[in-house]
């Protein structure tokens, strides 16, 4: 009997995965801890019952991409939507990455963008950044030293929380033909877009998500603001009718509500800053954020920190892999906070 073989080192690459795990408090993914009030649900319920599932959804999205280069000030060929910003960068890296082609990352960052480099066969190239993490200029020369064809930049960076310098974006953009790709999933929390740069740099590109601001991590929704001509490259490699009915009008019913999701970020940003205030009060050391997490090394060993905090029904990120010795928590809720704070400070005790 024959067995079919995957590609030579697929089965040496563990499958990118965080812990799902059955616990009262779980604040290890970055998601909104509140969900859209009742009335969206009801508007959604509406939206929903009233598609023809039975046809095919709207190919290229258009009230959908309408809407977002609205709320963007943006043009609508210039605006793109996919299952979740993940979707956006994969398909950033279909178009303009692949075999023989460098992407480039500052590390650490989002593990995802060196994993779907290498999963679209492209060349994953690393610049390595210290604290407090922020892209400078020598970093910006040693990246365009490896001459890259795509150039990753996560603002807010996820796992550190803290925002890249826009003005270093814009040299990154004009002193090479890369696409400049700038990760926004956790800009509505904080830092400042890149998106004022579109204009005068056809070649960076401005991604967002659902996922967090919004409060729709279930339903994986994403887009990108670009020049029409990007988009067109992704027209060329998505998959028909990529974006379901469904996810269209739940992200249309969402953007009906945006000011229910503004009034949400107020409450996580309050929740991140009394995680910022409380952490150092217990000889840990936190990290400034601009997103809706807080990176904290704990004094003593993170693995003895993170199951301790998982004994006590509290589950964070463990990310000694990638910056030694430290966790990630995200704002919860204000009860959330408070049961991650007691257990840590018994932890630590």
């Amino acid at each position: 009997m024959r067995t079919a073989l995957p590609r030579p080192g697929l089965r040496e690459v563990a499958p990118y995965e965080a812990p799902q795990l059955d616990v009262r408090v779980r604040l290890n993914t970055n998601e909104c801890p509140h969900p859209l009030p009742d009335a969206f649900r009801e508007d959604l319920a509406r939206a929903v019952r009233d598609l023809p599932l039975n046809r095919y959804p709207q190919r290229e999205a258009d009230d959908l991409r309408a809407r977002l280069a609205e709320l963007n000030g943006h043009s609508p060929e210039g605006t793109w939507a996919a299952n979740g910003s993940n979707e956006v960068i994969q398909q950033l890296l279909q178009a303009y990455g692949g075999p023989g082609r460098r992407i480039a990352v500052f590390e650490p960052t989002y593990a995802l963008h060196p994993r779907l480099a290498w999963a679209t066969n492209g060349e994953v190239v690393r610049v390595h950044l210290a604290p407090p993490w922020e892209i400078g200029p020598a970093h910006v020369a040693e990246a365009l030293a490896l001459e890259p064809h795509v150039v990753f930049v996560c603002s807010p960076n996820n796992p550190t929380g803290n925002s890249q310098p826009v003005e270093l974006v814009a040299e990154l953009a004009s002193r090479s033909d890369a696409l400049v790709v700038v990760d926004e999933a956790y800009v509505e929390f904080g830092g400042v877009t890149a998106a004022g740069l579109l204009p005068s740099h056809p070649n960076v590109v401005v991604v967002r998500t659902f996922s967090k601001a919004f409060a729709l991590a279930g339903a994986r929704v994403g887009y990108c603001l670009a020049t029409p001509e990007v988009v067109e490259d992704l027209r060329r490699v998505r998959l028909p009718y990529h974006l379901s009915a469904v996810t269209q009008a739940v992200a249309l019913v969402a953007l009906d509500h945006r000011a229910d999701a503004l009034s949400i970020l107020d409450a996580v940003r309050t929740q991140r800053d009394r995680i910022l205030a409380a952490l150092p009060a217990l000889d840990a050391e936190a990290y400034p954020s601009d997103a809706n997490f807080v990176l904290f090394r704990p004094p003593r060993p993170a693995a003895d920190a993170w199951r301790g905090l998982l004994d006590r029904g509290v589950l964070v990120r463990d990310l000694s892999s990638q910056i030694p010795e430290s966790l990630r928590v995200t704002a919860g809720t204000s009860e959330e906070v408070h049961a991650f704070l007691s257990a840590l400070e018994e932890v630590l005790a």
